[in-house]
């Protein structure tokens, strides 16, 4: 396997009709496994960031993700038209989403939809229900 990030466009494709043991697979063998995997995902989500569609919102966004090896936990930071992402953060999460690996594979690449998954019971959420459903818009895809 390449050393080289894999795009958004790349990563739809292999995750789109994969089983969950695919999806880990994949990650497994990337640079840096899961964690990598992650990593990648959640600076390009940093990047791409739009802070017109966040205007005068402050929060910490929580995401706790499973994966064979454990649960990874990450933290999106938006405050003053910034984001800033934080591997294992401590700071009070105004929501927290959790689900697998795959799953969260499939929902930031567009395969999964968020909705469903909260309604298939994929996504848990905890704290401000109402303020995820705002939170996706933030984000350029």
């Amino acid at each position: 396997m390449s050393d080289a990030p894999v795009t958004q466009e790349q990563l739809a494709e292999l995750v789109a009709g994969a089983t969950d043991e695919q999806i880990l697979e994949f990650a497994q063998a990337a640079p840096d496994g899961i964690d990598g995997v992650l990593r990648q995902i959640f600076d390009a989500m940093a990047e791409r960031f739009q802070p017109d569609k966040a205007a005068g919102q402050s929060a910490v966004i929580g995401w706790d993700i499973t994966a064979p090896d454990g649960t990874h936990s990450w933290q999106v930071k938006v405050a003053d038209g910034t984001c800033t992402v934080t591997k294992d953060g401590s700071d009070e999460a105004r929501v927290t989403l959790g689900l697998s690996f795959p799953d969260f594979l499939r929902m930031i690449t567009g395969n999964l939809d968020g909705m469903q998954a909260f309604m298939g019971g994929k996504l848990r959420l905890s704290g401000d229900m109402m303020f995820a459903q705002s939170i996706q818009s933030w984000f350029g895809q």
